[in-house]
């Protein structure tokens, strides 16, 4: 044989060849004969929600069917990402959410956040703001509510104090409108010196996004696309570098939809704003690049990874359609890890969730990214949360080197076909929505919510039955991890403190001042197109605020009715609230409830079924009290009357189960007459018989534990 470090390039095939190449057919007779008769399609093909049909192993010719194959970075229709160097020289923006409602307290973490690693800032505005009300015109509610609190041109500049606009991109969740903001955030560029040419990053006006998460708008529809339109046209001309519209997917990705919901919706929802700035004399070459895609990643790694892949695919072919150009067919993305999968108990297991994610993120090609905290789904992230959080991103840029390779995942047969299915249903259920008229039609109808709706249901459902695995809440729970603090937040004291600093802004004693800003807000009423920025931005100089500009712009106009708002979810919310309820409990009465296993034979007869048993009480946060095991049925009940447990769990074999309950229930409630009998397991044809010798409940794999768990505690007093 020769020499393999001395095999010259050419002569490799020739060693290559030595071996006999396997088929596909002989794979799959191997694998079957593995299998012992189990059906190969059940065994070894996964259905996800999308509907779609995971193979065991994909190969070259699931690769070549795909449209996209032959595609390059850099060209469309996109799939491999907008730039053809990628992330090579020009890595994606790192940003993160700063979670304070005060302007002192916001640049003091986002200055400290720039010099630790962020190139953008994420600013979420809070409730009142997002709605043009300032503080004192607002609900005490919604004050610092969720983000930031701004209504003057003195605030925004105490929050960007010292922070470059030319040079850090801004991206502003703005709400149904962003055209109150803008004001102020030109205003404040001209006071520093900052054509607003050089300003970048998104004002993200979402007027349906806002309708699908609040089910209502400050403003009606058609007033919130004139400012679209209005802001857009501005920018176009005056701001190239600025995007004034945001289409975010989480709405429907928190409710529990699955991949194709999020993208056919995010899709339609592109389209409704199309139209309606279409109508409103803007073309889409002049629309589409101002437009930002937001999308929301689960830890469903490839399904990701593809997701974000046919939104580039989906964004290309619909304006293309629509007659853009390739610039305008382009889609700007910017990528969130998700809430959906994120959990109060053992919450530290979220830092390796965000981590799948942010990776799948990258590996999908953002533009910018933000990876929540892994402590964001109970309280606001504090300063090491917030530190992980975007050392999380740091690593993957820095450590990882993906910076290096362009579309990494790229010519893999897996996530090449997964794109191509994803974008085909995609575009299928897009198809549906336009048939009901469009987004804002099918939402008014309900369509598009009961959808996810019953996705969700599906999902929860499968959380329920421990199908769908949530690590630390319903399996490998750990019933004595001490719960993190969340501090007390004073929003009363918050918002009184807005209201004097707003009222002391307003209140001026110079006559010509306050002359000037009703003469300004007056020009604001009736103006149309770019001429409503710049009449909005010479208010905010003579001294108006977010509030009064607001009035100004929507004087004539009323909120939008009312529709059904997309419910959001957490996958491990059930099993908390239950969790939550034990714990109150054992704090109530300083004791825990407890449960012990009367495990009967050697090992090789109980341990599975103890195990399983374990698991599964502690996911209640119940103590579990596990011996060794028992020869006789009389001895475990004695000891499990002395261990003072609250309920006692049966483990052995179907086999022995005939023999063995009856007379340790019955030895059992002589002496601990309230006590729950458990059996693990479900032997189906002795169910009847088990019950009638007092066995209360079965616990076994096919159960939903959620409600087996629930009725359990429930029958000890516990109300969840």
């Amino acid at each position: 044989m020769p020499d393999i470090a001395s095999t010259t390039t050419a002569s490799r095939p020739a060693l290559l060849a030595e071996f006999s190449a396997t088929g596909y057919g002989e794979w799959k007779a191997l694998v079957e004969a593995e299998l012992k008769g189990a059906p190969f399609e059940r065994k070894m093909v996964s259905s996800t929600y999308e509907g779609i049909d995971l193979q065991p192993v994909y190969r070259r010719e699931d690769g070549a069917r795909v449209p996209h194959a032959d595609s390059f970075p850099g060209f469309a229709p996109f799939v491999r990402g907008g730039r053809a160097s990628g992330h090579v020289g020009h890595p994606w923006d790192v940003s993160q959410e700063i979670a304070v409602s005060g302007a002192a307290e916001f640049n003091d973490a986002a200055r400290a956040g720039l010099r630790q690693g962020l190139t953008a800032l994420n600013i979420v505005l809070d409730r009142a703001t997002r709605k043009g009300a300032d503080p004192d015109w607002a609900a005490a509610g919604e004050v610092g509510a969720g983000g930031l609190s701004i209504a003057t041109l003195a605030d925004l500049d105490r929050a960007l104090d010292g922070i470059d606009l030319a040079n850090v991109p801004l991206f502003v969740r703005s709400g149904a409108s962003g055209m109150p903001f803008a004001g102020l955030l030109v205003a404040l560029a001209r006071k520093r010196g900052v054509e607003p040419a050089r300003l970048r990053g998104c004002i993200e006006v979402d007027p349906i996004g806002v309708l699908a998460h609040e089910g209502g708008l400050p403003q009606s529809i058609d007033a919130a696309y004139r400012e679209m339109a209005a802001l857009t046209q501005w920018a176009e001309a005056n701001a190239p570098l600025l995007q004034t519209v945001c289409v975010h997917g989480r709405s429907w990705h928190e409710a529990g939809g699955n991949a194709v919901q999020e993208l056919a919706f995010a899709l339609a929802t592109g389209a409704d704003y199309l139209r309606a700035m279409h109508g409103r004399g803007l073309g889409v070459d002049v629309v589409a690049p101002r437009i930002r895609f937001a999308h929301t990643v689960g830890v469903q790694f490839f399904m990701e990874i593809a997701k974000l892949r046919a939104a580039r695919l989906l964004w290309s072919r619909l304006v293309g359609v629509l007659g853009g150009g390739a610039e305008a067919q382009r889609l700007s993305l910017h990528v969130r890890t998700s809430v959906f999968n994120k959990t109060v108990f053992d919450p530290h297991v979220n830092l390796l969730r965000t981590t799948v994610e942010a990776f799948a993120g990258v590996l999908g090609g953002c533009d910018s990214l933000q990876v929540g905290a892994f402590d964001e789904s109970f309280r606001s992230p504090d300063e090491l949360s917030s530190r992980l959080a975007r050392n999380q991103q740091l690593i993957l840029r820095d450590e990882c080197h993906l910076t290096t390779v362009v579309d990494p995942a790229g010519g893999s047969w897996f996530v090449e076909n997964l794109t191509d299915q994803l974008a085909r249903r995609a575009w299928a259920l897009f198809q549906d929505v336009e048939k009901r008229g469009g987004m804002h039609a099918a939402m008014r109808a309900g369509w598009p919510q009961g959808e996810v709706a019953r996705v969700a249901a599906e999902r929860l459902g499968n959380v329920a039955r421990r199908r769908d695995s949530v690590v630390g809440t319903n399996c490998y729970a750990n019933p004595t991890e001490k719960s993190i603090d969340v501090p007390a937040t004073d929003t009363a004291s918050f918002h009184q403190r807005r209201v004097r600093q707003v009222a002391s802004a307003r209140t001026s004693s110079d006559d010509n001042r306050n002359h000037s800003v009703l003469e300004r807000l007056s020009s604001v009423v009736g103006a149309q197109g770019a001429a409503l920025v710049e009449k909005s931005v010479a208010a905010v100089v003579a001294g108006a605020t977010l509030g009064e500009l607001t009035r100004a712009i929507r004087i004539v106009d009323r909120p939008e009715g009312a529709m059904v708002a997309v419910s959001s979810v957490r996958a491990s919310a059930g099993f908390e609230r239950l969790r939550r309820a034990v714990e109150a409990r054992a704090a109530a009465t300083g004791r825990r409830l407890r449960v012990f296993l009367a495990n009967l034979g050697p090992p090789r007869q109980h341990k599975a079924r103890a195990d399983f048993s374990r698991g599964f009480f502690e996911v209640a946060g119940l103590e579990v009290i596990s011996p060794s095991g028992f020869s006789e049925p009389l001895e475990a009940a004695d000891a499990a009357a002395g261990s003072g447990a609250d309920v006692v769990c049966v483990c052995s074999t179907d086999e022995t189960y005939p023999t063995v309950v009856a007379p340790l229930v019955t030895a059992l409630r002589a002496a601990r007459p309230g006590v729950l009998v458990v059996v693990a397991g479900h032997p189906s044809e002795q169910i009847e018989a088990l019950r009638g010798s007092g066995v209360d409940e079965f616990i076994h794999i096919r159960a939903n534990a959620l409600e087996t768990l629930t009725s359990i505690i429930n029958r000890l007093g516990v109300t969840t």
